[in-house]
């Protein structure tokens, strides 16, 4: 089994704060694109459901502990605790081949 680490998160801010909370992730972007580990690291939207969708994939776990260490991406967490309607759904997953 491989140690590569797809992680896929559905993101429920409220929508007085959507387009803050897309812009968050937004400049994180390239930041975290640069990171030794980061593989894939993708935003996507519900207008719809008013939901973001991020889809990451990590040369390993360790790679996504450093990510998820990173001044920019705390300053995303803490903004998040004020500006989500519920907790973000995320799922780790593993390549079986």
């Amino acid at each position: 089994m491989s140690s590569q680490l797809t992680v896929i998160a559905r993101i429920k801010p409220h929508a007085d704060h959507f387009d803050a909370a897309r812009a968050a992730i937004c400049n994180i972007i390239e930041r975290t694109r640069s990171e030794p580990g980061c593989i894939e690291f993708r935003l996507s939207e519900n207008t719809d459901t008013g939901t973001l969708h991020l889809y990451e994939e990590w040369r390993d776990e360790a790679a996504l502990e450093t990510h998820h260490a990173q001044s920019y991406t705390q300053d995303v967490f803490e903004a998040y605790r004020q500006w989500l309607a519920e907790e973000p759904e995320i799922l780790h997953l593993r390549p079986v081949r």
